[in-house]
């Protein structure tokens, strides 16, 4: 039977990337050596890194003056990263509250200076997001969560002012169309839409590079790994040749801006049966709704048993919400097809059968 994952990350990958990548763990690019076994400093491996750092810039459509790097420790010591490199001594830091993510990246901003929040929707269980409010003229950055996982949530606008913007991007990036121009540094888990878990794109402004003032840790300085072009340390090998596998399939599929027609149809398709079935109700606000992760509830918790069974039968894999919020989550990433949505709403249908 086939499988339809939709899991929240580590996520979906594209077949024929895995397909590569599975090669690549026996024989990479006829070396008669493993991919894993190679020097990172090898010609053939700095090959790799020099195309996944240029198709980065491809495809998000960077402009000239921002690095990209792949570094260690995922979105979570990105945390307090963006602080520790931005951070002034005496300065402001402002965040907009809309998750868990954004609400752990404020707590390690804490560490660092005074961490003003400018909006959260917490109290409404993360259901929606912040308007109408105001960055202080006066902070170092804002920092926000383009997309919320867990809660189903999307920024489709983002906070305005002068002050640097530092954007954590993991779980969307590569899925639309957006001016990145307008962003200082974006920092991203890679196992959602780019590659298998273990390493971490930062595209940051050179212009901000070791301006903070602060005496910064060299392994968690954004310079020391510009400098460097992510060879400080031994970079995580494996993630960061899938991701640029996974990089060649987007570009191959006509890049992001075809990507993000078909994942707004996979998400305008089930958001459709979410609204329009008696047997679920939508978590987040429909203004607010995210195109990668769809959280829904049953409007009755006795057909669970029943829906449970109808997604097993169907091959139907991590559908479960966040343990925070119960529910159900289908995460509909770029390499999730049209069909495996298809036969998701076929069972959300044949509940009431």
């Amino acid at each position: 039977m086939k499988k339809h994952n939709f899991s929240a990350g580590p996520s979906i990958l594209p077949q024929e990337v895995l397909q590569k990548a599975s090669e690549a763990i026996l024989n990479f690019n006829g070396l008669d050596l493993s991919l894993i076994e190679i020097s990172h400093r090898s010609k053939e491996f700095i090959a790799v890194m020099d195309k996944a750092q240029a198709l980065v810039k491809e495809l998000l459509e960077l402009p000239e003056g921002y690095s990209v790097l792949f570094l260690q420790g995922g979105a979570s010591t990105e945390f307090l990263m963006a602080p520790y490199n931005l951070l002034t001594e005496g300065g402001k830091a402002a965040y907009l509250d809309t998750g868990s993510w954004s609400s752990k990246a404020i707590k390690e901003a804490k560490l660092f200076g005074d961490t003003v929040v400018v909006a959260s929707s917490k109290d409404k269980g993360y259901n929606y997001i912040p308007k109408g409010y105001e960055v202080p003229s006066d902070a170092d950055y804002i920092h926000f969560t383009s997309n919320n996982t867990i809660f189903g949530t999307q920024l489709n606008e983002f906070p305005g002012g002068d002050v640097l913007k530092v954007v954590d991007m993991s779980s969307d990036i590569f899925s639309r169309k957006i001016d990145y121009s307008q962003f200082d540094v974006v920092y991203a888990g890679a196992q959602k839409n780019m590659g298998p878990a273990g390493t971490t794109v930062v595209i940051v402004k050179d212009e901000v590079l070791g301006k903070s003032g602060r005496q910064v840790p060299s392994m968690l300085d954004y310079k020391t790994h510009a400098d460097k072009d992510s060879m400080f340390n031994t970079p995580p090998v494996f993630a960061i040749y899938v991701s640029m596998l996974t990089l060649e399939w987007l570009k191959s599929k006509g890049g992001v801006a075809a990507i993000e027609k078909e994942n707004r149809a996979k998400a305008a398709l089930l958001y459709n049966e979410v609204d329009s079935n008696p047997s679920f109700v939508g978590f987040a606000a429909k203004e607010d709704r995210s195109i990668m992760n769809v959280t829904f509830n049953l409007t009755d918790e006795s057909l669970k048993e029943k829906f449970d069974a109808l997604c097993l039968e169907s091959g139907i894999s991590a559908l479960n919400g966040h343990r925070s919020v119960g529910g159900y989550r289908a995460s509909i990433y770029n390499a999730m097809s049209i069909e495996s949505v298809q036969v998701l709403v076929k069972a959300m249908q044949d509940l009431n059968k």
